[in-house]
């Protein structure tokens, strides 16, 4: 193996980390069951939208806990850099490793079983591997509901969820991955098992290393398992498009709704939104237009519908559709769910995964709005009920965004920096990675940065887990 620096500071002490060699890998696979190594695929070092391309000598596929000790301890006593590998869906470049030493890809795509479905406990206990929409599947067949919805469910896995604390469209009702989880099993930097796999909503016996490692991006350990939260599925679900004059408007019609019903989504979304859908080749219609929409769920009997009447005597709605069957419902969520795709296929300048205040979203969007060049294109949808929006720049239609590259770096400052007055976070719900390192230093606080890298070389001090990400 190859050593060399690079890989920054761990606790005020440089580290020297080492590249993996096919010796070092081949000794390592001896040690694990067949099929446990497989070669780099490109998918694995490509971050969904092109902004990083990274490295890896192999990746391992260890089968079960046991392996994935042995494999972090032979890095950990050899310097080798690890990099966790999910469902590859991150936004921030927290799975690619695009300088330095030679790292191995470690990926729990073998580890992907539903341990146990207890509806009595309203528990599931599953295999970091398991992907998301399997999850709900399970979940469905035992009569309960795993509320954790993203537009990436399909191929992204709970592990990758939970160490980027993950939150999607119903955080409103029921908190992000975070507030999900009971219960983890993971494996620290040298191997050491911790297991915590326990189905109690309150086990007050010290430091909580399951919410530490829990948004920890891969940086102290690796997520094996986890016990998670479900829920009675609703009696019924009530959907609804409506059309308000602005996001003012929209604020205070969420909160008269949630004075009167069970809110579990309130999407806020622009016309830009749709407008990209049709302008990237979506078949995919709003059920009404206007400037800006909100889609709202909520669970319960009746009430949407007198709510929205009230709401519109009040000015605060001049259009509504109410959903008449699933296949209505289906369509309104996937106008939202698409969006996201639509962004990636026109390219954006600059992506903006911000939270502020509840209340302060009417103010952020009209400030942040001055903030942003007139020739350029604003896409701002998002969580509006839990305060969190993905505020994207555009270029012109017809143009590149490489063409405006130069542009990106004071275009993301000036928001973040509004973000900030706000008293806001950068990053919402996507974490931190490589992309946004540098901003973590710039907006977060001095002692809350002291006392994560001090926590980053306790837990890791040889600085073998994820280098470059979060710190």
């Amino acid at each position: 193996m190859c050593c060399m620096r690079g890989c920054g500071m761990i606790g005020g002490v440089k580290q020297m980390l080492c590249s993996a060699d096919a010796s070092f890998v081949s000794a390592v696979e001896a040690q694990l069951s067949a099929g446990a190594v497989r070669a780099v695929e490109p998918r694995d070092i490509e971050e969904p939208r092109g902004l990083f391309k990274g490295q890896a000598a192999a990746v391992l596929r260890p089968k079960n806990v046991a392996e994935v000790s042995v494999v972090l301890a032979a890095c950990n006593d050899a310097r080798v850099p690890v990099v966790p590998l999910g469902g590859g869906t991150g936004l921030v470049g927290g799975q690619v490793m695009a300088e330095g030493p030679m790292p191995v890809l470690l990926s729990l795509e073998r580890m992907v079983a539903i341990r146990e479905i207890s509806p009595e406990n309203n528990t599931m206990t599953v295999e970091a591997g398991a992907v998301l929409a399997d999850i709900h599947t399970a979940a469905e067949g035992a009569g309960r509901m795993f509320p954790l919805r993203l537009a990436s469910e399909g191929s992204c896995r709970i592990g990758g969820n939970l160490a980027t604390n993950a939150g999607g469209v119903n955080v409103l009702r029921y908190g992000n991955a975070r507030a999900l989880c009971l219960g983890l099993e993971a494996v620290l930097a040298d191997g050491t098992v911790m297991g915590g796999l326990k189905r109690l909503r309150k086990d007050n016996t010290g430091y909580d290393i399951r919410d530490l490692m829990i948004g920890s991006e891969g940086s102290l350990g690796v997520i094996t398992a986890a016990v998670l939260r479900l829920y009675p599925v609703p009696v019924a679900k009530h959907t609804a498009f409506v059309a308000v004059p602005s996001p003012a408007a929209a604020l205070a019609l969420l909160l008269a709704l949630a004075g009167e019903l069970e809110v579990t989504g309130f999407e806020l979304i622009h016309q830009m939104g749709f407008a990209f859908l049709a302008e990237t080749g979506f078949d995919l219609l709003p059920p009404l237009q206007a400037e800006w929409s909100v889609l709202i769920e909520v669970s319960g009997a009746v009430g949407l519908e007198d709510a929205l009447a009230a709401a519109m005597e009040a000015g605060l709605v001049f259009d509504a559709v109410i959903a008449q069957n699933e296949a209505q419902r289906a369509h309104f969520w996937a106008l939202r769910e698409t969006i996201p795709e639509a962004n990636k296929r026109i390219g954006s300048i600059s992506s903006h995964d911000i939270s502020v205040p509840v209340s302060e979203v009417p103010a952020f969007i009209e400030r942040a709005r001055q903030a942003v060049p007139p020739a350029l294109r604003i896409n701002c949808f998002g969580h509006m009920g839990d305060g969190n929006l993905h505020y994207n720049i555009f270029p012109p239609k017809g143009c590149k965004r490489e063409q405006y590259a130069g542009q990106r770096a004071e275009i993301a400052r000036n928001i973040f920096d509004i973000v900030a007055e706000f008293g806001g976070s950068f990053s919402a719900e996507h974490g931190v990675g490589r992309l946004k390192v540098a901003d973590l230093e710039r907006y977060g606080d001095a002692g809350r940065l002291n006392a994560m890298r001090r926590i980053k070389a306790a837990l890791d001090p040889v600085g073998i887990m994820n280098p470059g990400a979060v710190l």
